[in-house]
């Protein structure tokens, strides 16, 4: 790991947010909903869907998530209202995964049923390896009732190829495909680039060739061409893949995709927590640091 890298995030937290925000604000919609609506009206402008995530995972009390669930209900009105190309992403944490689990499935319920009265789709997020089990056994619970609901599955993981096939078997995989953000322990996840580029590739084929649906979500170019390749290998419809990107990252290359004629959904977060969402991922994944730093002075 860069040393710089990791000294600039042990120092993070003495850093003004006047600061961070100058970086910040090129990933995050900003603070508000409208500042969302904006991101996301732009978005499809370009030809681009969206997918909306309202900020403030790891709650610790119930009122705290049923805050977060409201605000997903005005979320989904404001899709609906103004018409976007839009959906909305969520993280169990935020609703009260880590203090009921029982009252995080029923907010999660309460959303995704929302969601289908605005004709709407809802993507649970896949966050660190303590919540994969419970997080896949409440999307198995939601899809007996639901299917405007998927989940995402990160390429990193040793078990996510069992997860794939399981899922797929039970004709229940609406999935989004990362690398994978958190930093885990190697007896459970791949540590090397070419692993996970190898489990990426494996983990989208397997659901191209299923004929289910399939979020590409990487901005690394190799497995982007490779998925290409596959797509056209495969054959496989335009109805069952897109490609997802976050919302200010390689977008040369997300235009590059969308000339292609291939679907692209663009994650666009905004909220109050945008502070402690953005240092929390510069801890858990150093490496973004000299990105960010590079895109301060370099704009593409």
């Amino acid at each position: 790991m860069n040393p710089f890298n990791k000294l600039v995030v042990r120092i993070l937290p003495l850093f003004p947010k006047s600061f961070i925000w100058i970086f910040s604000s090129r990933y995050i919609a900003g603070k508000t909903l409208s500042d969302g609506v904006s991101k996301t009206r732009e978005l499809n402008g370009m030809g681009c869907s969206a997918t909306m995530d309202v900020l403030g995972e790891d709650i610790f009390t119930l009122e705290e998530a049923s805050v977060n669930k409201q605000e997903c209900f005005r979320v989904l009105d404001t899709i609906h209202t103004n018409r976007l190309d839009a959906r909305l992403s969520l993280k169990l944490t935020a609703l009260g995964l880590k203090v009921d689990k029982e009252k995080c499935y029923q907010n999660v319920k309460e959303i995704v049923e929302k969601a289908s009265q605005v004709n709407n789709f809802v993507r649970i997020d896949m966050e660190d390896s303590t919540c994969t089990e419970e997080t896949l056994e409440i999307y198995r619970r939601l899809r007996k009732g639901y299917r405007n609901v998927g989940a995402v599955i990160q390429a990193c993981l040793r078990r996510s190829r069992d997860d794939v096939e399981r899922l797929i078997k039970e004709q229940i995989a609406d999935l989004r495909i990362c690398k994978g953000i958190y930093q885990e322990p190697k007896e459970i996840a791949y540590k090397e680039k070419e692993e996970i580029r190898e489990s990426f590739n494996r983990l989208v084929r397997m659901m191209l060739e299923s004929g289910s649906f399939v979020g590409i979500a990487t901005h690394d170019k190799v497995l982007v061409d490779q998925s290409l390749e596959a797509i056209t290998a495969i054959r496989a419809s335009k109805s069952t893949y897109e490609f997802q990107m976050l919302l200010g990252v390689a977008e040369k290359m997300r235009g590059e995709i969308v000339a292609l004629g291939n679907r692209m959904r663009v994650y666009v977060p905004y909220g109050e927590q945008w502070h402690g969402y953005c240092t929390r991922r510069l801890k858990e994944n150093p490496t973004i640091v000299g990105h960010i730093l590079k895109n301060i002075f370099i704009r593409r």
